[in-house]
């Protein structure tokens, strides 16, 4: 398995990537601990691979993750999902056996 973006974010990490000039920079995808539910999941652009990373290639975008986050990762997929005024990335997991209700920790 592996990990997957949505279509709607694949979109906006290249509209992320084109306007802060971050073509040199991939996706970061990683575990945590913390938060409401014990681990909190970390999304952010980075530039250096480290020698136990997980590195994907996901229409044009290079997905990367640690060794660590990815035994939790594994089968996720990063959505951009926007309601109203406002948008954020959202995780759909698996594993995750429950989820604080904002979405961004979860317990397995």
């Amino acid at each position: 398995m592996s990990v997957n973006l949505s279509e709607s974010a694949v979109k906006q990490v290249k509209e992320l990537v084109a306007a802060q000039n971050l073509e040199a920079a991939f996706l970061r995808m990683g575990v945590k601990g913390g938060g409401c539910s014990g681990l909190s999941y970390n999304l952010e652009f980075d530039t250096e691979i480290g020698p136990h990373d997980k590195v994907f290639e996901i229409d044009g975008i290079k997905v990367v993750v640690d060794a660590k986050s990815y035994l939790y990762l594994n089968g996720t997929t990063l959505d951009y999902v926007t309601q109203g005024l406002t948008g954020g990335f959202t995780f759909t997991n698996p594993q995750a056996k429950a989820s604080c209700g904002c979405g961004s920790s979860f317990t397995v």
